[in-house]
């Protein structure tokens, strides 16, 4: 009986080695692949040679061409609003909606007791300033002729800075407000003028109206022979317009008459909730088709290069990274991490990663291990 149970032992135990020399056989026979020092290697017998494809990448004329959406803005130093720098009542208006505008140009004419007080201010100053200026010279002239005392020509001295002092400040309190005080007349209305050329896009002036210092705005000035369009370009992208030759602007209503602009500045701060950067156009918009508050398409298009162009579905999407698989010898490959850049077609641009004359798996790469 011993003996029957130990032939049972012998055979079960052969039987076992059995099977696992025929199941290590088996695996070895169905392996696709090897990876040695990241390298990996199709076996003899792999399915997979007749799934991965692989073309060889070369330099190609590309154009970098981005579209993105933009907002017509009037150039800040080309724009003012203007309000009354004093609480008053308009008794005047010189100018219409549409009209164009010249520096200096009067607007609108204030009543205000405010005014007022400034221009009393510096008659009265101006007045005191003279008096002062007279005694001054009444003490030198009797210095000079010996009947003088020292001590009163230098406390006129003293009155007359002071005096001047004040004379100065009030006429530069007049000049604030556009005003030459050379030609002030007591009690008449501060005249407001435009501080800039252009032309009046919006007029709310009433007579009658009275007005506090810290109101709205009533008149609205801009120049918009030249127009600044607000572009923005997402951060990835930043890194083309330094290489930009020129800048089409596109409007829905006409579709068929592009602006030319040229970039002005590209702001230094990402927004964080967009990723984007706001990129400024400047325009010429002589026929003043583009105003402000309008959405446009910008088109950023630069000189034509030569760059590395891979077909796109070679490109693959890690955790963190895009890379692409790279033929080293027949039937063996190892994964690269590249940098992409813009897309032309079914194709991507490779910054960095791999080099002209590389083999990449632009077929079947998915079925390679990610390493």
């Amino acid at each position: 009986m011993a003996k029957k149970i130990q032939l049972a032992s012998v055979l079960g135990l052969s039987f076992l080695l059995s099977f696992c020399a025929d199941k290590s056989e088996q695996s070895n026979d169905t392996a696709q692949y090897v990876v040695e020092n990241k390298v990996i290697s199709l076996t003899e017998n792999s399915n997979l040679k007749s799934r991965i494809k692989t073309i060889q990448v070369s330099e190609e004329d590309f154009t970098f061409d981005l579209l993105t959406a933009g907002v017509v803005k009037a150039i800040p130093n080309h724009y003012a609003e203007i309000a009354s720098p004093f609480s008053g009542r308009i008794v005047k208006s010189h100018v219409k909606l549409g009209q164009k505008v010249s520096v200096n140009t009067p607007l609108f004419e204030v009543s205000s007791p405010d005014y007022f007080e400034a221009q009393k201010d510096y008659f009265d100053s101006k007045q005191e300033f003279k008096q002062a200026l007279l005694n001054l010279k009444r003490q030198a002239d009797l210095l000079e002729n010996g009947v003088g005392v020292r001590q009163e020509f230098e406390e006129a001295e003293t009155e007359n800075s002071i005096a001047k002092a004040a004379f100065d400040n009030a006429s530069a309190a007049i000049r604030i407000y556009n005003v030459e005080p050379s030609g002030l007349v007591l009690g008449q209305p501060l005249i407001v003028r435009s501080p800039i050329s252009g032309e009046i896009l919006e007029n709310n002036v009433v007579i009658g109206q009275y007005i506090n210092d810290d109101s709205e705005p009533v008149i609205k000035i801009a120049s918009l022979n030249k127009i600044w369009i607000v572009g923005k370009v997402k951060e990835k992208d930043i890194q083309h317009l330094s290489k930009m030759d020129k800048v089409q602007v596109e409007l829905s209503a006409y579709p068929n008459q592009p602006f030319e602009g040229k970039i002005f500045h590209i702001n230094e701060i990402v927004d964080e909730d967009t990723r984007s950067i706001d990129v400024l156009i400047e325009v010429n918009n002589e026929q003043r088709i583009l105003k402000p508050g309008m959405y446009v398409s910008v088109r950023f298009i630069d000189q034509p290069e030569k760059v590395i162009l891979v077909p796109s579905r070679a490109i693959l999407q890690g955790e963190d990274d895009s890379y692409v698989f790279v033929e080293v010898a027949e039937n063996s490959y190892i994964r690269k991490n590249v940098k992409i850049g813009g897309v032309s077609g079914d194709k991507t641009v490779i910054l960095s990663g791999i080099e002209k004359g590389d083999r990449v798996v632009n077929e079947g790469g998915i079925y390679l291990p990610q390493l």
